[in-house]
C-alpha cells in the first residue's frame, strides 16, 4: 500500500479588502440592537475560490451581532472573539440565494451559499479565530434552529421535528426531576432505585432520548444532538432564568414604563 498523502487543515482568516492587511471590524451602533458595517470585511476560506467581501452597505444590512436572547448572555455573550464570524453569518443569511425575493444585492462580492452553509462557515470561522469548541459547536447548533425553521423544503416536517424534540426533551427533564425527588416513579431508566442509580438513569436518558430524537432532524442530526443535550443538561437552569427574567422585564415595565420600538423607554429620556 502506498503512503497516504499529507493531510488537508481547512481554515479561513478575515482580512481588509481594501490594505490586505489584518480585518478592522467598525460597527455603528443604531440602537444598541442593531449595528451597521462602517468597514468592509472580508473572509478567505480553503472551502471556496472566491472570497467572501461585504461592502459598507449602509442603506441595507445590518447585524445584531451574536443573536443571543439577553437571558442567556450567562452562556453566550452577544459579543467576543467571535464577534467577526458573527457578522459574517448575518451578512451571508442577508445576501445569500435564500434570503427570499427582493433581498439586497448591494455590492457584495463572493460566492452564493445557502444558510446551512452559512452556518457551517459560521462554525469554522469562529474557529479561526479561536472560540472555544464547547462555545463554538454551541452556537452552530443554536443558529442552525430557525434554519430550520426557514427551510424552503419539507418546512412543515423539519418545524414538527423541532418543536416535538425541545418539548420532549422539556418534559422529560421536569419528569426525571420529579422521579429524583420521588414526586412520582413513572420514567422507567429510573424508577424507586436509591438517588445515586436513580441520578445515573436520568443522566443516562439525557443522553439517549436527545440522541434518538436526533435522528430525525435528517441532515442536521448533529445540531439535533448537541442542542437535545443542551437543553436535556440545562434544562432547570433554563427555566429558572426565564422565571427570573420574565419578572425582571414586568418590573421594569410597571417601573419605566413601555419600551418603543428602539427598545428605549421614552418617559426616562428627562432624567425621572
Amino acid at each position: 500500500m502506498g503512503e497516504a498523502g499529507p493531510r488537508v487543515t481547512v481554515v479561513g482568516y478575515f482580512c481588509d479588502p481594501v490594505t490586505g492587511g489584518p480585518a478592522r471590524l467598525e460597527l455603528l451602533s443604531i440602537d444598541g440592537h442593531a449595528f451597521q458595517l462602517l468597514r468592509s470585511l472580508e473572509y478567505r476560506s480553503d472551502d471556496h475560490d472566491e472570497p467572501f467581501v461585504f461592502p459598507v452597505d449602509l442603506e441595507h444590512f445590518r447585524t445584531d451581532m451574536a443573536s443571543v436572547p439577553s437571558m442567556f448572555g450567562w452562556l453566550v455573550p452577544r459579543s467576543g472573539v467571535f464577534l467577526p464570524a458573527a457578522v459574517l453569518h448575518d451578512a451571508l443569511t442577508a445576501y445569500g440565494d435564500e434570503s427570499g425575493p427582493g433581498a439586497p444585492a448591494g455590492d457584495y462580492r463572493g460566492p452564493q451559499v445557502d444558510r446551512v452553509e452559512a452556518d457551517r462557515l459560521f462554525r469554522m470561522a469562529m474557529g479561526d479565530l479561536g472560540t472555544g469548541r464547547i462555545r463554538k459547536w454551541l452556537m452552530w447548533a443554536a443558529v442552525t434552529l430557525p434554519t430550520m425553521w426557514v427551510a424552503p423544503r419539507h418546512r412543515l416536517w423539519l418545524r414538527t421535528v423541532l418543536v416535538a424534540t425541545l418539548g420532549i426533551i422539556t418534559v422529560l427533564g421536569l419528569l426525571a426531576t420529579a422521579d429524583l425527588v420521588d414526586l412520582w416513579n413513572g420514567l422507567p431508566w429510573m424508577g424507586a432505585r436509591p438517588w445515586w442509580q436513580e441520578l445515573l438513569g436520568g443522566a443516562a436518558g439525557a443522553v439517549v432520548v436527545p440522541a434518538l430524537l436526533a435522528l430525525l432532524w435528517g441532515r442536521h442530526r448533529l445540531a439535533g444532538l448537541i442542542a437535545g443535550w443542551a437543553l436535556a443538561f440545562l434544562v432547570h437552569v433554563t427555566l429558572a432564568i426565564i422565571v427570573i427574567h420574565t419578572g425582571y422585564l414586568i418590573a421594569e415595565r410597571l417601573v419605566s414604563g413601555p419600551r418603543n420600538h428602539r427598545f428605549v423607554h421614552p418617559g426616562l429620556r428627562s432624567g425621572r
